[in-house]
């Protein structure tokens, strides 16, 4: 029996386990939607901007192990849902954008709605598709989830042609798909696994420094028990955070530009460097020149051999999936200590010393006797009202920041932002793409009220799906994060940083149905959060906190600067 491309789509999200898609309808593809409208599998999520379909698609894979889904019409649907694109691409999710086109017969006549969907999206996905004929797009399908899922992860987006999704063929759906030019390496190659299992016994100053591939990976079991037995401090970066406790005294915190002064400085002064699942970003190790100034032995293991050697010259080199490479390390390690061999533990007690020496700059302090409202204050207000167990978005800026310094995540998959795009914007439809994978789980959006109004339009959504996101809003009434620069580079010229036009947030809450919460008095931050996750547990409520207009982010590293030449307050400038 042949049936019509729209229902071959229909049939493929349902054999990979699909339960949501999000997305936004247009001419392109209402043959899909009818298909859609007839089948009860899978739930489909009416966003109110395309942007937010894929924000939302991004932070449900983020969130679970699934290859997150949205469909997009084809012309302005598309190119509205690039930002979402190339911000899952930076950040290596998996997920598959399903995207209108013209009908065949009229590709590159500049048809109504028309744009080159493949020239425009090719920078930004791990792979794209046109499905040229209806017979080809069950096992297109099964490439974009497979190519979407394995390797190194990331964005696939497959294109149809309106008339394909009419077209009729017989329905086949494969188990496999053969694609000789993609075979992704997994496991890691023993010989070096040995020589990196040496250099760590034999380190004086060992680093663990992780990044968000073992989120990825879901490998946080495997780092705890690796960090456990050696015993070595520990830090994970801003995609990273949650894979390993952060409650344990072995975590030094979050490395890099915002990074605390431990975790920076025993970076830069380890001797051995295992880097798992990160790559030594701009961000994080600052100016590599800088970085290098140190004899170090570095360790790197990455599922994507492009990663490696990238921006700085590594030692041992491990190409394979860090899950797997990390459970055949601490085999090995086992097997040594079984032996009787073990870690330098004189010259670790030392190197421990020292690191706790600069522990104890307490760099992250701020003034808790304040008569504002600071921003630290909120998120640990936050993190204690939780227990810490919350679903944690964020928009992109010092509330980012705030919120990766200060609420301890010890789990992993809780922290959703935008790391490598910086995309304001993504902190309202990630967190209902997390509410939407986890029903009935706390999940609170930290933003500011820059970034909250780019997808505003969202609280619409929320409203129709019934999604209590709580959005704690750090409203400085500036765009803090350019502020800041503005204020330590730029002579303090607020070019454009400041809003004159505040909505009353609030009301504006109240309007689209929610439940608005201004808060303008440090003792009735509490209180305030209390109410929002046990009064209106059931509801979404917007927190306007009124915070301190002039607080700014610490410690920070200049841009051109090294790790160990950060600004630890006002008073370093």
């Amino acid at each position: 029996m042949e049936i019509s491309g729209a229902e071959i789509v229909v049939r493929c999200l349902q054999a990979e386990g699909v339960k949501h898609i999000f997305g936004y309808p247009g001419g392109a593809v209402l043959y899909i939607y009818d298909e859609i409208y007839k089948q009860t599998s899978f739930e489909h999520i009416l966003v109110r901007h395309e942007q937010a379909a894929v924000h939302a698609a991004d932070a449900y894979s983020r969130s679970t192990q699934e290859v997150g889904v949205c469909i997009v019409t084809s012309g302005p649907g598309v190119t509205n849902a690039v930002t979402g694109i190339a911000t899952a691409y930076m950040d290596s999710i998996p997920m598959v954008v399903i995207s209108g086109q013209v009908p065949t017969h009229a590709i590159g006549e500049d048809a109504f709605q028309e744009c080159d969907t493949v020239g425009i999206t090719r920078p930004c996905v791990k792979h794209n598709f046109l499905v040229k004929d209806v017979k080809d797009l069950a096992a297109t399908m099964k490439k974009a989830f497979h190519i979407a899922r394995t390797g190194r992860p990331g964005p696939v987006l497959v294109y149809i042609p309106k008339d394909n999704t009419r077209n009729k063929c017989r329905f086949d759906y494969p188990d496999s798909v053969p694609m000789r030019s993609y075979n992704p390496v997994v496991k890691g190659h023993q010989g070096q696994i040995r020589k990196a299992l040496s250099l760590l016994l034999a380190a004086e100053r060992p680093m663990v420094y992780t990044g968000g591939g073992i989120i990825l990976a879901d490998a946080s079991p495997e780092l705890n028990r690796f960090v456990d037995l050696l015993g070595f401090p520990i830090t994970n970066t801003l995609m990273g955070l949650g894979g390993y406790r952060a409650s344990d005294r072995k975590f030094v915190g979050m490395p890099g530009m915002h990074g605390t002064d431990e975790a920076n400085m025993a970076m830069q002064h380890c001797d051995v460097l295992i880097a798992v699942g990160a790559r030594f970003d701009d961000r994080v190790i600052g100016n590599p020149k800088h970085f290098a100034q140190n004899p170090r032995k570095i360790i790197h293991v990455d599922i994507d051999p492009s990663s490696i050697s990238k921006r700085v010259k590594v030692d041992v080199p491990i190409v394979g999936d860090v899950r797997e490479t990390l459970a055949d390390l601490t085999a090995l390690l086992e097997q040594a200590f079984s032996a009787g061999q073990s870690v330098n533990q004189k010259a670790l007690t030392a190197w421990w010393k020292q690191v706790e020496e600069w522990r104890s700059r307490d760099c992250l302090s701020y003034d808790r006797n304040s008569r504002t409202i600071k921003p630290q204050f909120v998120v640990e207000k936050l993190w204690e009202v939780t227990g810490g167990d919350a679903f944690i978005t964020s928009d992109v800026g010092q509330h980012q920041m705030f919120a990766a310094q200060f609420y301890r995540f010890d789990k992993p998959r809780r922290w959703l932002n935008s790391g490598g795009l910086g995309t304001m914007g993504v902190g309202l439809p990630y967190a209902m793409g997390a509410l939407l994978a986890h029903p009935g789980s706390q999940v609170a959006c930290v933003t500011g009220e820059g970034s909250i109004q780019m997808c505003i339009q969202e609280l619409s959504t929320c409203k129709q799906y019934n999604l209590p996101v709580k959005i704690v809003n750090l409203n400085n009434r500036d765009l803090g994060m350019v502020r800041q620069w503005q204020e330590i580079e730029y002579g303090s010229r607020y070019s454009e940083s400041y809003m004159d036009a505040l909505p009353d947030f609030v009301a504006l809450a109240e309007a689209y149905g929610h439940v608005g919460i201004k808060v303008e008095r440090p003792e009735d931050v509490e209180p305030a959060l209390r109410d929002a996750f046990g009064k209106y547990k059931d509801r979404l409520v917007f927190l306007d906190f009124i915070t301190d207009r002039e607080e700014n982010v610490w410690p920070m590293v200049q841009g051109g600067k090294g790790l160990t030449e950060m600004l630890l307050g006002s008073e370093d400038l």
